[in-house]
């Protein structure tokens, strides 16, 4: 078996930070949303492939920890400018990459975002 990363991705274009429903359009939009990604979480658990999974906090709330110099340097916000970036995540174990992406689609389609599939290194 293959861990891989099913990343969701937002962009500002599809996310407002100010509004309490994010990415969605009104509160009906993200609890079903919401109610079809627990769904997809709880296959993932029945069908034995969930390693762990959560939603993050949007960029403004990220704090860069910088320690590779003398001193540590702590700044508010994200290090890098990208127009997208990392809402949530799924670490899953599968036997391949087809499987992944199988699931990937599944998790796009219950979170209505676009997800990467990425493998971890061989330890």
């Amino acid at each position: 078996m293959t861990q891989y990363l099913l990343s969701v991705h937002h962009s500002p274009e599809e996310y407002n930070a100010s509004s309490k429903y994010g990415a969605y359009a009104d509160e009906a939009e993200m609890q079903a949303a919401l109610a079809a990604t627990g769904a997809f979480n709880e296959q993932l658990m029945n069908d034995g492939v969930w390693v762990f999974a959560g939603g993050l906090m949007p960029p403004e709330s990220t704090t860069t920890v910088d320690g590779r110099g003398d001193e540590t340097i702590i700044t508010d916000g994200p290090f890098a400018e990208s127009k997208e970036y990392l809402g949530g995540f799924w670490v899953i174990d599968v036997p391949d990459l087809d499987a992944a992406l199988k699931l990937a689609a599944q998790g796009s389609r219950a979170c209505g975002q676009r997800v990467q599939v990425r493998p971890f290194q061989s330890v």
